[in-house]
């Protein structure tokens, strides 16, 4: 597969900026576009449905949806709306997610189960099926949809930073996709952990869409983009204390001091919390996960990235001033030509 690109934004910002993001992410070349249905900002498939209304070629999808906060019945129904309003240009993101389940009183239990069902339950709503569910965690009666989907086969991506969750994509999802996989193992963790749930299910891994979602910070000052992304870090750290997986897996050990203090922190996406430990952060933390800096620098990271199997470059922007309409800009007119010039 040759690389394609996409950006992920959480729905932070209005509808109309939203929907002139949207314009300009098709506008400048991008392929997908990817919104998190993160509880508790604004509505996800009301925003993709504005997108996909305001454009003609981009693919549009949660990023991620999971199975707990809502039934993969209803997701089921909610991307075939999608798929129709689209035109069919849906894409279905789905993992286990992190916020709000204690707020809404559901326990996050089995997360690669709860995918697996999922899946399973979603696909076999799309072709049309009436359909009894009775696993672990998913459970449907004698259900379908009231309405036939435009497409049986939405593409479904697999979102997962372990090796449960990266087996299940290799073995049902047409995608999978990591946070942060730059470190040269943790990507070969991704690379490898899919690869081996396709093999068990005779798949052919070349076939599976291979996505890094990377945090990413074009700017000339390398420190102060840097600096940008160490907030990320603290709520990354916050997710996954207290093993912090992801961080292990580069080859990273936490300190004792700043484990102590991450265990202190809520998880949240409220940057004052956050920042009171940023300072904290090593670079070598920043380096392993995003990717930080000039363009050329950017560019190496993208070209590593693709010859080491990735397929999809999903970006979340992130900017000095905030203005990442800037940064999406800047990656595919500064970025990219270098990228491509690498043969990649």
């Amino acid at each position: 597969m040759s690389l394609t690109t996409g950006v992920l934004l959480l729905p932070s910002c209005t509808s109309d900026r939203l929907v002139g993001i949207a314009k300009l992410c098709e506008r400048t070349g991008y392929d997908y576009l990817w919104l998190a249905d993160e509880r508790f900002f604004r509505e996800v498939y009301a925003l993709l449905a504005l997108c996909a209304q305001a454009t003609e070629r981009l693919r549009l999808g949660p990023c991620v949806t999971d199975p707990y906060s809502r039934h993969p019945s209803l997701t089921a129904m909610a991307i075939a709306t999608l798929d129709e309003i689209s035109k069919r240009r849906a894409v279905l993101g789905i993992g286990a997610g992190v916020s709000g389940f204690r707020e809404l009183g559901i326990a996050r239990e089995k997360p690669a189960v709860a995918i697996r069902e999922a899946v399973e339950l979603i696909r076999r709503l799309l072709r049309g099926e009436t359909v009894t569910a009775g696993g672990q965690l998913v459970r449907f009666h004698e259900g379908r949809l009231d309405f036939t989907p435009p497409r049986a086969d939405v593409p479904v991506y697999v979102a997962s930073q372990h090796e449960h969750g990266c087996r299940v994509a290799g073995r049902v999802a047409d995608g999978a996709i990591m946070q942060g996989c730059v470190a040269p193992g943790l990507l070969a963790f991704f690379r490898d952990t899919v690869a081996e749930g396709a093999r068990r299910s005779g798949r052919d891994p070349r076939s599976i869409d291979l996505v890094a979602r990377i945090n990413v910070c074009i700017a000339d000052d390398r420190a102060a983009a840097r600096d940008v992304m160490r907030p990320g870090i603290v709520r990354s750290l916050v997710s996954q204390r207290p093993e912090f997986f992801t961080f292990r897996t580069a080859g990273l050990s936490v300190s004792r001091d700043l484990a102590e203090k991450i265990d202190a922190l809520s998880y949240t996406h409220d940057p004052a919390p956050l920042a009171t430990l940023a300072k904290d952060v090593p670079d070598d933390f920043v380096d392993a996960v995003t990717l930080a800096g000039p363009p050329a620098v950017i560019a190496d990271g993208v070209v590593r990235l693709a010859r080491g199997g990735i397929t999809q470059l999903m970006l979340h922007p992130m900017a000095l001033d905030g203005g990442v309409e800037r940064v999406i800009e800047r990656f595919q007119a500064e970025v990219m030509p270098r990228v491509r010039s690498a043969g990649v």
